[in-house]
């Protein structure tokens, strides 16, 4: 669960620095579906998610 905690927050990351400079991944054009703003809530969620799993788990093996 670590890993995948990780993997989700940098996926977060990746997301939210290339739209702030305009390049979008094919497979997060989902997130602007519903406008620029509720996307970069969806992209703030994915991260804090991300994190929240990493955290709570960064002592398992």
């Amino acid at each position: 669960m670590k890993f995948l905690g990780l993997f989700i927050f940098l996926v977060g990351l990746v997301s939210m620095l290339a739209a702030s400079f305009g390049a979008h991944h094919f497979l997060l054009l989902w997130v602007d579906d519903w406008g620029k703003p509720i996307g970069w809530v969806i992209r703030a969620l994915i991260t804090a998610f991300g994190y929240a799993l990493y955290y709570f788990r960064r002592n398992d093996d």
